[in-house]
């Protein structure tokens, strides 16, 4: 009885010179053409194929008993450029392709002339009726942002019966990515069957467009129909929920999801956590966090960040720390993170110390959005030198968002020469964004420099800049309504302009004073106060105080900054009326009650 062939021990494949060392000794003892040697050989030489696909090449040109198998996992790990060359040599052997050939071969394609040579080729060798080759040319035509060619493939495949759940599923993803999402919708109502993941990509497709009504109706349906949900799909809910700003609805789903047993995964678990932050709960998503088993870093990056847009400064940095007590190390946006809550919080000497920690103790280089946070932690305490000191060390030019940061100091502290220094210079790197002529504007009528008021008008008027009307969003009993600065088209008009200026009335007996600073008109005080009544905010309180009793809470989201006037004013709101009012404007959360607001007015 003959012995058995000796098989070397396999050493690791660090080096092109041990991949050779090892080669030679599988072709010594005659193993090199064993499939899985060979798989093993070229599976590291895929890994730097600009230096090592002629050695590739020649292993598979002279493989005794060469077959697809071997070819087949290359072309997904190779790039477009030598995946083609790799084919080329498997057609040349000649090694026709077998069924798992085009389905590794066409989604890393790369550019549409190649995928075009590639449906060429199915065609001519009879796979245009094998459905994984066509899902997967389907998805290279999406990709290549032809859903026209697609929409032939999928018309044609079929006719054939070739089509399968995840072709559907393939067409509607890929025109939800290219924004066609009503024609996404035309092909997912008329989908034979579906599965989850079709129901997913269908509301995601609405959540990134930014419909997310439409992406909770469609979730609607499939509860209706039975089909029981996973952790994906929950997740899309809850952020098309959090996309709405409806908390009712939010909580509706995050209580379904747990009664069905849906695992809480950790996407699950931080769209769930974002869903409560970002709606003005920051305290239930603090609930949910610490019920966890297990917390991933997206995790507690999202409880941070959400203490942070709260105000809670100190719980964040608090939360930081057990972190990395827990030996979770922080990335970029922990970084980002921790430096909001320092600076929302006015709490300088912290935000400097973790700005220096977290770089040097984890590596992370800064990037453009730390140094703006930087300089957002120093402009807004009024420390306006270090802030543009931040600006002149940096290691590469600062961009808009950076400079706009400084800027807007500028106008909090009323910095006039700076302001106007660094306003002119970001009106010229964004010339279409309205709130930069607004904030100089504002800046320079502080100063009561009328002349370059108008001077700010006239260039917006020549660049066709319209400014951002303010809009103010707020749910009562599952109902959101949204008002407009300056408009109010709402069955109840009447009413809710007669209860605003019933609660100006109260409050002004009660001590406030309207803070006309950043009306841009150059009129009598007096004047000045009747456009501050017709803020969307105040409209949106108005309304609510309509709809609430005392002890209730409001929520309304602002698409813009909160104003000095609408702040003092919110403030007198929840003490005279008894309620809790969440303000979630462009920057940040407000929680006013009693008189009081979360910021201790450090905004």
């Amino acid at each position: 009885m003959s012995a058995p062939a000796l098989t070397p021990t396999p050493i690791p494949l660090t080096t092109i010179a041990e991949l050779r060392q090892h080669h030679s000794q599988l072709v010594r003892l005659g193993l090199a053409s064993h499939p899985a040697h060979a798989r093993r050989l070229l599976s590291f030489l895929a890994r730097d194929p600009d230096s090592h696909f002629p050695y590739a090449a020649r292993l598979l040109a002279h493989h005794p008993d060469p077959h697809p198998a071997l070819f087949n996992p290359l072309f997904s790990a190779l790039p477009p450029r030598h995946a083609a060359r790799l084919l080329a040599l498997m057609l040349s052997l000649p090694l026709p392709p077998d069924h798992f050939t085009f389905p590794r071969l066409l989604p890393g394609a790369g550019p549409l002339h190649l995928v075009a040579q590639l449906h060429a080729l199915l065609l001519k060798l009879g796979f245009h009726a094998h459905t994984q080759s066509l899902n997967a040319l389907l998805a290279a035509y999406l990709t290549n942002d032809r859903p026209d060619l697609a929409s032939r493939v999928f018309s044609g495949g079929g006719g054939g019966g070739a089509l399968d759940v995840v072709s559907w599923t393939t067409m509607v993803g890929g025109l939800c990515k290219l924004g066609q999402v009503d024609g996404a919708r035309e092909v997912f109502d008329a989908m034979p069957e579906r599965n989850l993941v079709s129901w997913n990509a269908m509301m995601s497709g609405y959540v990134k467009a930014g419909r997310f009504t439409d992406s909770l109706e469609v979730f609607d349906e499939m509860r209706e129909r039975g089909v029981e949900a996973n952790g994906f799909v929950a997740a899309t809910a809850v952020v098309a929920c959090t996309g709405a700003g409806a908390l009712a609805r939010g909580r509706e789903v995050h209580r379904w999801a747990e009664r069905s047993g849906v695992e809480m995964d950790e996407k699950l678990a931080t769209a769930v956590v974002d869903m409560y932050c970002k709606c003005g709960c920051v305290d239930e998503a603090r609930c949910v966090f610490e019920a966890l088993p297990a917390k991933g870093l997206t995790t507690w990056n999202c409880m941070i960040g959400g203490l942070a847009v709260h105000g809670r400064g100190e719980d964040a940095v608090e939360l930081f720390g057990r972190m990395e007590r827990e030996s979770v190390a922080p990335d970029d946006v922990t970084l980002v993170n921790v430096l909001t809550a320092c600076a929302h919080a006015g709490m300088v000497s912290e935000g400097r110390h973790y700005f220096d920690h977290i770089v040097q103790r984890y590596g992370i280089i800064p990037k453009m959005e730390h140094y703006g946070c930087m300089v957002d932690l120093y402009g807004r305490a009024g420390r306006l030198d270090e802030a543009k000191r931040v600006i002149d060390d940096m290691p590469m030019e600062p961009d808009v968002g950076v400079l706009g940061a400084l800027f807007g100091a500028c106008k909090i502290h009323g910095d006039v020469d700076l302001g106007e220094a660094i306003g002119w210079r970001v009106i010229e790197l964004e010339p279409q964004n309205s709130g930069r002529y607004v904030l100089l504007a504002n800046l320079l009528a502080t100063a009561g420099r009328w002349e370059d008021v108008a001077r700010v008008r006239r260039l917006m008027d020549g660049r066709n800049v319209s400014k951002e009307a303010g809009r103010s969003v707020i749910e009562v009993d599952g109902e959101v309504c949204e008002f407009q600065c300056g408009s109010l088209r709402h069955p109840q008009a009447e009413e809710v302009y007669a209860m605003a200026n019933d609660m100006m009335r109260r409050i002004g007996a009660e001590g406030y004073v309207p803070d006309t600073r950043d009306v841009l008109h150059d009129i009598a005080e007096e004047e000045k106060e009747t456009p501050l009544l017709y803020h969307s905010e105040k409209l949106a309180i108005a309304f609510g105080l309509l709809r609430t009793r005392p002890g209730d809470t409001m929520r309304i989201t602002k698409n813009l900054r909160v104003c000095r006037d609408c702040h003092e004013a919110t403030k007198f709101v929840s003490r005279v009326f008894e309620r809790e009012i969440v303000v979630r404007d462009r920057n940040r959360f407000h929680h006013f009650k009693d008189g009081k607001c979360s910021c201790k007015d450090y905004w």
